[in-house]
């Protein structure tokens, strides 16, 4: 596949050295509606579509999508044909790349598991690598030194330039793992630690020494980014919003490191504004994932309401839902708490969006593919009524009222606003 030149991973930092700090939103769903909207929204736009897949999602055993790297990225370009975006447009990254779905297992075992995805990831065409190996394997101690969680990503790293030098890519590096562990926290503190100067700088040179160590020093001039906390976080019902003052002693730290970006994870729900001040502040990629099926599942469900209403005793998608999620709790039962009509509500509604897990599951692709093709009146009042987050959209002709297209202009809603963030044209 042919490349933009500069790649946009390298512009990202040039634009950034130059004082003119952009970025770049980080999609991160395997759902074939927020796939097709990223997408979309990128050719649009006339922009790159930066799309990742974390360890636990896509792995060489299938994921919990049962996608495995090549699948993923065969599911994305095909998508990206379908719409009409160049190849060249897209970026595929894989996220928290390390032995976290194999940490019952001992280290050993966990890291040579970790290390046959982290090539599966390159030889699929994965160019965006965040390699992380904080998690705790069942022989490890309690807490894991800097300098072990180092060494390993610095295997993982020898692993990933081999492969690429069999196809002749060229992958590049996020290292450091300052965020909760994939696919949430367990719960949210009330204040968050933000990540201090000194962290970062120990981050960087431990991962800089142990690439030199496994014999792949020339990739250090390919760690593109450092993954922080800048004090953004969401729990259930909450969201941690950034504050550029309590995190100002972060941003000076990238002079000291040319070429460098932070990396912000969990910036889901974030307010526009301080979307757009993380970009100031050097945060080049903005991770979302949770938020952009939230949305879904919110025009999914007003779409739900409006087919009870206009032939009622139509099955339900949230019945559905709700029944799929009781057989199979691992997915939510860690992360919710509080009496049996809480738990209901956490399940549907949570910023967690617990419920991500289980748009998958054949029933759940049944029911939404009968709702989204059913026969039934959409009329303005009824948008209004029940997804009145896109009824300015429709009434102004931005999107159809048809119910792909109400899902997909929910979805997109999310992204405009982080499209207006990491170019610099957020309205005041």
């Amino acid at each position: 596949m042919s490349r933009l030149s500069p790649h946009p991973l390298l512009a990202l930092r040039k634009s950034r050295d130059a004082g003119r700090p952009v970025g770049l939103v980080s999609v991160c769903s395997a759902h074939p509606l927020v796939l097709e909207a990223a997408l979309t929204e990128a050719r649009d736009s006339g922009s790159v579509a930066l799309i990742e897949a974390t360890c636990n999602q896509v792995n060489q055993d299938g994921g919990y999508t049962g996608m495995r790297p090549d699948d993923f990225s065969a599911r994305v370009r095909a998508l990206a044909d379908l719409i009409g975006l160049p190849r060249d447009r897209i970026v595929l990254g894989g996220d928290h790349l390390g032995p976290n779905p194999w940490t019952r297992l001992p280290a050993a075992t966990a890291m040579a598991r970790a290390g046959v995805m982290v090539a599966a990831y390159v030889a699929a065409g994965f160019e965006k690598i965040h390699l992380d190996c904080s998690m705790r394997c069942a022989d490890d101690p309690a807490q894991l030194t800097d300098a072990l969680i180092a060494e390993r990503a610095g295997q993982l790293c020898a692993i990933a330039e081999q492969a690429a030098a069999r196809l002749g890519t060229t992958p590049y590096y996020v290292v450091g793992t300052e965020v909760p562990p994939p696919g949430g926290a367990i719960e949210v503190e009330t204040s968050l630690a933000i990540t201090t100067p000194e962290a970062v700088r120990d981050t960087i040179g431990l991962h800089q020494d142990a690439f030199s160590r496994h014999g792949v020093a020339t990739a250090t001039a390919r760690i593109i980014g450092v993954v922080v906390q800048p004090g953004v976080e969401f729990g259930s019902t909450s969201v941690h919003f950034y504050d550029r003052a309590a995190a100002v002693a972060l941003p000076p730290v990238l002079d000291e490191f040319p070429g460098l970006l932070f990396e912000a994870h969990s910036t889901d729900y974030q307010r526009p504004g301080g979307l757009a001040d993380l970009v100031s502040d050097g945060f080049g990629i903005l991770k979302v994932g949770p938020w952009l099926t939230f949305a879904m599942r919110e025009a999914l469900y007003g779409l739900d309401a409006i087919r009870q209403a206009a032939t009622p005793n139509s099955p339900m998608l949230s019945t559905t839902m709700e029944r799929l999620m009781l057989a199979r709790p691992a997915y939510w039962q860690r992360h919710y708490a509080g009496s049996e009509a809480q738990l209901r509500l956490a399940r549907h509604y949570s910023y967690s969006d617990r419920i991500r897990y289980y748009w998958d599951e054949v029933d759940a692709q049944r029911a939404v593919t009968d709702l989204l093709s059913a026969d039934y009146a959409i009329d303005e009042t009824m948008i209004s009524q029940y997804c009145g987050h896109i009824y300015d959209d429709v009434r102004a002709s931005r999107t159809s009222s048809d119910p792909r297209s109400l899902v997909l202009a929910s979805i997109g809603k999310v992204l405009s606003a982080y499209r207006l963030a990491v170019t610099g044209t957020l309205p005041l």
